[in-house]
């Protein structure tokens, strides 16, 4: 993909674009962003309200409902690995990957929006890379958009790296594997060295 490409990365929802200019889903707590594995994501403050003055829950039991409880987690009842969902017949495994994929859609409009449209579309991390049937969910009805997804491409490609749109679409889609170690590796050499590993 051309460095320079205006791009949005479906991985913990972050958008890069062509100036170097980030727009990043994640605000203080962790919060500002679509549901995930076992975090709430984007949430009504009301919700807040309520666990204090109905439920009567303190902060750290809140905390604990918010990162260890929430996101596919907490509304499948059953887990926070998408895995498990998608081969679940349970009504909640069903809910939970809905709206997972809803959310998601949703950021990415916003996004794309924000950035006055986008070259291409990378899809990231565990679901991102593994889970055709969550691509095909973000990516349906967009062709509005200049995105059209290649059912049969899209289907093979599962945990590999390449492209997944159709002839014509405006807009590339991708899968990219991520090495989220070697980043953090990578980050921590040019801190404690000051020299980028990668030059």
């Amino acid at each position: 993909m051309p460095p320079a490409t205006q791009k949005v990365t479906l991985h913990a929802l972050r958008q890069m674009k062509r100036e170097h200019r980030k727009i990043v889903a994640v605000g203080l707590y962790d919060f500002q962003m679509a549901q995930i594995v076992d975090r709430s994501g984007s949430l009504d403050p009301g919700v807040l309200l309520y666990l204090i003055d109905e439920l009567k829950m303190d902060a750290r039991a809140i905390e604990k409902l918010l990162y260890q409880q929430s996101g596919l987690l907490g509304v499948s009842g059953i887990s926070s690995d998408m895995r498990t969902l998608e081969t679940s017949s349970e009504p909640g495994a069903r809910a939970a990957i809905d709206l997972f994929a809803y959310r998601v859609k949703k950021y990415l409009g916003a996004y794309l929006a924000a950035m006055d449209g986008a070259d291409a579309i990378v899809f990231a991390g565990g679901i991102g890379e593994h889970s055709p049937d969550v691509r095909a969910r973000i990516c349906k009805d967009l062709d509005w958009l200049g995105i059209r997804l290649d059912a049969a491409k899209n289907e093979r490609m599962v945990g590999g790296e390449g492209r997944i749109d159709a002839d014509g679409s405006r807009v590339a889609l991708w899968v990219i594997p991520t090495d989220e170690e070697l980043l953090i590796a990578r980050d921590t050499w040019r801190v404690v060295t000051g020299v980028d590993p990668r030059l």
